[in-house]
């Protein structure tokens, strides 16, 4: 695939733009777009050309450019996070009936935590997360469950870096946090207040497939001072297992488990 001559392939090209969209900006000018990817305006328009004539983009009314439908189709081919979700979802209905509070569906899709289902309710905490966004895994209460469960290996390479401190109570001190990790795993759930939102508490659990591997954190979050964790970690427990058993999973309640993957 030819390069450009910054070395780039057309691939990770087209891939870059694409990926320039996110939540906070969903549509934008083919200017904005150049200027936001790095790539000089011909050749950002040339290649919107492209994925417009291959509706992978999409004109607004405004006349920006924003992804197409058709993105949304072919992912949900046979994807592994359709699945999961069309699984999980009337086991997370039960606890969104529970707990009356933000719920969520999250994998470890390298070193971040990807979002891929939520249920809300007006009213409810706070809750920065959104379907297909994304948070740092050490500033999370999915993403500590998810890190709990990581292989050795993966948990030093994040335990080694830099982490960044967002509020007061995010933990980023290794030996602080590795503690925090074995308290996880040892009670088979999070429940870590104000660790990227001062206001609110995240309170996780693992999801085990085929294998008895970690694939998933479900979640909650409440208000800062309103966690019930007698109510919502039973709760959260009896949906995961059941959805642990949905995708294949033998083990037992309260049992041990296998290291995870990074998708």
């Amino acid at each position: 695939m030819a390069n450009s001559r910054s070395g780039d392939s057309l691939l990770s090209r087209l891939v870059t733009i694409l990926d320039a969209f996110d939540s906070h900006r969903s549509s934008m000018t083919i200017s904005a777009l150049s200027r936001r990817v790095g790539i000089p305006l011909a050749t950002t328009h040339r290649l919107v050309v492209q994925l417009l004539d291959e509706r992978l983009l999409e004109r607004d009314a405004d006349g920006g450019v924003r992804l197409g439908i058709r993105l949304w189709e072919l992912a949900s081919r046979g994807s592994r996070t359709t699945d999961l979700r069309e699984i999980a979802l009337p086991f997370m209905e039960d606890v969104h009936a529970v707990v009356q509070q933000h719920t969520t569906l999250s994998l470890l899709d390298s070193e971040n935590v990807l979002y891929i289902e939520r249920l809300t309710t007006r009213g409810s905490a706070v809750n920065i997360t959104q379907i297909a966004g994304r948070l740092p895994i050490h500033a999370c209460s999915s993403g500590l469950v998810l890190l709990a469960y990581s292989p050795p290996e993966f948990q030093d390479d994040v335990l080694g870096r830099e982490l960044v401190r967002y509020t007061e109570h995010t933990v980023t001190e290794p030996a602080a946090l590795r503690r925090l990790l074995a308290g996880i795993r040892q009670l088979g759930h999070a429940s870590v207040p104000g660790i990227i939102v001062p206001n609110t508490t995240g309170i996780a659990v693992p999801v085990f497939e085929r294998g008895d591997r970690v694939i998933a954190a479900l979640n909650v979050i409440v208000p800062f001072g309103e966690e019930d964790l007698r109510a919502t970690v039973p709760a959260l427990k009896t949906a995961a297992h059941g959805i642990s058993r949905a995708l294949g999973s033998d083990r037992p309640r309260g049992g041990t488990s296998r290291m995870p993957r990074a998708v």
